[in-house]
């Protein structure tokens, strides 16, 4: 059985999308954006609200690069969930968007992935990575970036989210 790159991609994707489906079962909103505390003492560590948010700006970077139409994210997002900001406590709720707009981004902007990338050639995931530097090095075609992208890059934060459960005496997910 043929199966294309996208489609193997795409199964990697859907993985990783119902685990993040699964952790986010149980949290409370008000705890979203929250570090998570250990015997009263905060552990400075990503939040859901950081995790959720960090990965919704990858969704339209994907699509965009398989020449797909991709959904907007806030332009709040970028400033606050980059690779280059840094997760806080936000225990007014004042920082980062809340749990419902978060999770509409970031179901919004995946949802259109999974299909897209099960329709894509492979040729288009056989183009080189437009990055420079380091990622182009690591991943130099489409294809080998964006399988980080849907598998390890979102298992890692996920892996983030499902340590600050445990900490906050949640079960597993």
């Amino acid at each position: 059985m043929h199966r294309t790159l996208g489609n193997i991609i795409a199964d990697t994707l859907q993985l990783s999308l119902g685990y993040a489906d699964r952790l986010l079962t149980g949290i409370p909103a008000d705890q979203f954006a929250r570090f998570a505390s250990v015997g009263g003492t905060a552990v400075n560590s990503n939040h859901p609200a950081f995790v959720y948010g960090h990965l919704c700006l990858y969704a339209p970077k994907i699509l965009g690069q398989l020449d797909l139409p991709a959904p907007t994210v806030p332009p709040a997002f970028e400033a606050v969930f980059s690779k280059d900001a840094q997760c806080v406590d936000d225990p007014q709720g004042t920082i980062y968007p809340g749990l419902d707009e978060v999770m509409q981004v970031f179901r919004e902007g995946y949802r259109p992935v999974v299909a897209g990338l099960r329709g894509v050639p492979d040729a288009v995931l056989e183009r080189p990575n437009p990055a420079q530097g380091r990622m182009a090095e690591l991943f130099p075609t489409l294809g080998s970036v964006h399988t980080f992208y849907c598998g390890g890059h979102m298992m890692m934060h996920l892996g983030q989210l499902s340590a600050w459960r445990r900490m906050q005496g949640m079960a597993p997910a």
